[in-house]
């Protein structure tokens, strides 16, 4: 069941609440159709027993000669009387049930009648009648209007549940009046009008709903956000303090914490400058005395260790400065871009090569990007002595490839070489493999500009690092 709902906390509201809906409607929808089926058979049977009692009435006091035109006159399609000096057969029958004696003995109150001159009623099984059968092809019962005014039409689906109600009173005379009509059993509960009254309210509550969700998952839909934004720039803006007081405690607790972060990682940044800016000084005295030394040999191995520490020190300072740095945003073309660095490097006597893409333009920081790409195509030449680089434009992205033809990385250490001087080499050779700052800071500025950067092997041998950024719009 899981499985079927949405992933985001908006979809798993709206079809919360929308179920909720749909079963509240059900459960009203049954209870409306029960109760008022109830009291439609009881409005329709109540209506038969006034006018049968109010016409009886009229018939007993009517001069002896009138009552056969009264009758004649009282009778048609769908309410039939007869004035008898026999017993009707359906009398044989007998009472039919408790609405036949419901309806007897309201009779026997209304019109003041004893035991022995008693109605006898008969209500038959119930009957469906379709339109064009039975005598009331055109006109429902009498007893019908009333009700079927208040439901829209009870012949709104063509057909209708019917008890036929079969009554005869004696008169005074000895003559038997006799009523054959009909009570509803069973009438559509939903008119035409209930359906489009529901529908409208279905709408404007899945509106509201809709509505209501997005207002309350729109904090945590910005934080989100917001948190995204952390990962890729410290410095991003805060979030609004808006909406209810819980996403307000948690807006102002992400602030407070970003600002610790901020504050984190510029104490850790300046700490990192202050103490390889301080070691120039004494490394500058340390190659003043190395100078001196009066064993060759010796001179150069000194020499040698104090270039290494010096190039770490100026590796950790440009590190710390990318970092501190902010560059403003801008669009770039990326073809001009890449082939600047591709041409230095040419110019330097380096293997590279680049293939362009049709023309490309992406909105970024460009140099750290081109300081991003560099460091990529020089740690390509330095383990794999050639260098090519790619660039495609997909749909949204943007992916600059750089390929060598090196040993590769071990699938084990390739996300591992992303830490700052994390290097696969343990033996800190400058000549085999540097500080261990060149992919740290390359993802770092891939990072500044909304992208990412990965490493894969390739089946023919060598490495691929990739870099995916957004097009500009």
């Amino acid at each position: 069941m899981s499985r079927l709902l949405p992933k985001s906390l908006f979809g798993q509201m709206l079809v919360i609440m929308l179920l909720g809906l749909v079963v509240s409607y059900a459960i009203g929808a049954w209870i409306y159709s029960t109760d008022r089926e109830a009291a439609v058979r009881e409005v329709g049977g109540l209506a038969a027993a006034n006018r049968i009692a109010n016409l009886a009435r009229l018939v007993e006091e009517a001069p002896a000669g009138w009552r056969e035109r009264i009758v004649a006159t009282l009778s048609d399609r769908t309410f039939q009387v007869t004035l008898s000096d026999q017993k009707p057969d359906f009398m044989e029958r007998g009472d039919s049930g408790p609405v036949a004696q419901a309806i007897s003995g309201y009779l026997s109150d209304r019109l003041d009648l004893d035991a022995s001159r008693r109605p006898i009623v008969v209500a038959s099984e119930s009957a469906s009648l379709s339109p064009g059968s039975g005598p009331f092809l055109d006109h429902p019962p009498m007893m019908m209007r009333g009700p079927r005014r208040m439901m829209g039409g009870w012949r709104m689906h063509g057909w209708a549940e019917l008890v036929a109600l079969d009554v005869a009173i004696p008169l005074s005379t000895g003559q038997w009046l006799s009523f054959n009509t009909a009570l509803p059993e069973h009438v559509p509960s939903f008119s035409y009008q209930l359906i489009a009254s529901m529908l409208v309210m279905t709408i404007v509550l899945v509106v509201v709903t809709v509505w209501a969700a997005k207002r309350v998952t729109a904090p945590l839909r910005t934080l989100a956000e917001a948190a995204q934004r952390l990962g890729k720039d410290v410095n991003a803006p805060p979030i609004p303090d808006i909406g209810t007081i819980e996403t307000r405690q948690a807006s102002r607790s992400f602030n407070e914490m970003q600002i610790r972060l901020r504050e984190l990682i510029d104490n850790r940044t300046r700490l990192l400058a202050a103490v390889s800016h301080d070691l120039r000084t004494p490394l500058t005295l340390l190659r003043l005395r190395a100078e001196n030394a009066s064993d060759p040999e010796e001179k150069e191995r000194m020499l040698a260790t104090l270039t290494e520490m010096d190039a770490m020190v100026s590796a950790i300072l440009q590190y710390t400065r990318d970092e501190m740095t902010t560059e403003p945003v801008r669009r770039t073309d990326l073809n001009a871009l890449i082939q600047s660095v591709v041409d230095d490097m040419a110019d330097a006597g380096m293997d590279v090569v680049f293939d362009p893409a049709p023309e490309v333009l992406v909105e970024c920081r460009s140099s750290a990007l081109k300081r991003a790409i560099t460091n990529l195509v020089d740690n390509a030449i330095k383990y794999g002595h050639k260098a090519r680089v790619t660039l495609q434009a997909r749909e949204k992205l943007v992916e600059i490839a750089v390929e060598d033809e090196g040993p590769g990385i071990p699938e084990k250490e390739l996300a591992r070489v992303f830490q700052p001087f994390y290097r696969v080499e343990e033996s800190r050779n400058r000549e085999s493999g540097g500080v261990g700052l060149g992919l740290a800071i390359a993802q770092s500025l891939v990072q500044k500009n909304n992208g990412t950067l990965s490493l894969q092997n390739r089946p023919s041998g060598g490495l691929r690092a990739q870099i995916l950024l957004p097009r500009a719009v």
